[in-house]
């Protein structure tokens, strides 16, 4: 009897490059896989206007400097913002200053964007991968805004594994936890490390078989190879020591705790973009495949898992 093997794609924190989603969706065919697996942090963090100025030019403020351009040249100015992972935005100059007076006109106009754009990138996902027998997975992060939860609900077909247990192919499971511990940012979805553990047990109490089980857990589990990063102080300037930044692990203590505590056969996370690569927690393997969105770089992990073997092996990959 042949053992049943599959393959799965695991990528994360692409932040709203439409370059990097675009990617995602065409790895399950490139690389031969069964499962593709967005692991949290999906939308992008600004609007970046583009504004009409006289003579038919357009103004724009992108990576530090700024940009004029003219009509002929507006679509690939778009494509620049949007693969960086920003939010292209047409306006004027009286809107700019409208802008300034209220400034929940910005937000409303910045979610009504982050909607629209993964709105799109879902129909995208839907139309590359019917027929093909892939299933996706689209999972926010602690970056994401609740709101995105309804926007991932509304398909048929890709799923939002927050808050459930996903049945995989080959009678493997997933439960996901997009949530992080505190940040210096004030993101949309953290937690103190309490709530944290109590949310990651609820989701494990649903997990049949912890052999056959990957946790997606977005923050990875502190003080491992793949959750070190720059100290930042009260005003997110790097903490210096003899003339260096200091680098430590800023990952979730609770995580660590549910993966030593449950030994899921895998654990795939992301959230820090820096710290590439994997941990070994007991017999669990942690994986963390980095991120370079603003490149428009896709970094993922390919993993073959094996029903009689569990994970037979994985490779980072990017492109």
């Amino acid at each position: 009897m042949r053992t049943r093997e599959i393959k799965v794609f695991f990528a994360t924190d692409i932040h709203g490059s439409d370059r990097c989603f675009r990617k995602f969706v065409n790895a399950g065919k490139f690389y031969g896989a069964d499962v593709l697996i967005m692991g949290g942090d999906i939308t992008g963090k600004m609007l970046v206007p583009i504004v009409e100025s006289a003579g038919g030019r357009y103004r724009s403020h992108v990576f530090g400097r700024d940009r004029e351009v003219g009509e002929e040249e507006l679509p690939a100015l778009r494509k620049l913002i949007a693969d960086a992972g920003f939010y292209a935005y047409d306006t004027t100059p009286d809107e700019i200053a409208e802008f300034r007076e209220r400034p929940q006109l910005v937000e409303d106009t910045f979610r009504k964007h982050m909607h629209e754009t993964l709105s799109a990138w879902m129909s995208l996902a839907e139309e590359r991968l019917a027929g093909t027998g892939i299933m996706c997975l689209l999972a926010p992060g602690n970056d994401d805004p609740l709101f995105v939860d309804d926007v991932l609900g509304a398909s048929d077909m890709l799923i939002n594994p927050e808050g459930r247990l996903v049945e995989l192919p080959a009678g493997f499971t997933m439960i996901s936890v997009g949530y992080s511990n505190p940040t210096p940012w004030d993101s949309p979805r953290e937690l103190p490390e309490e709530q944290l553990s109590e949310r990651i047990d609820r989701e494990a109490a649903k997990v049949p078989d912890m052999s056959k089980a990957i946790f997606n857990l977005h923050v990875p589990p502190k003080d491992t190879p793949i959750d070190q990063a720059m100290l930042l102080d009260e005003e997110f300037r790097p903490v210096m020591k003899s003339g260096s930044p200091m680098i430590a692990g800023v990952g979730s203590r609770a995580v660590r705790a549910a993966i030593s505590t449950y030994q899921p056969l895998l654990a795939l996370h992301g959230h820090i973009h820096e710290s590439r690569g994997e941990a070994k927690i007991g017999g669990s393997r942690s994986i963390n495949p980095g991120s370079e969105y603003s490149e428009g770089v896709l970094r993922g992990a390919l993993l073959t898992l094996s029903v009689r073997k569990g994970l037979r092996g994985y490779q980072l990959v990017a492109g």
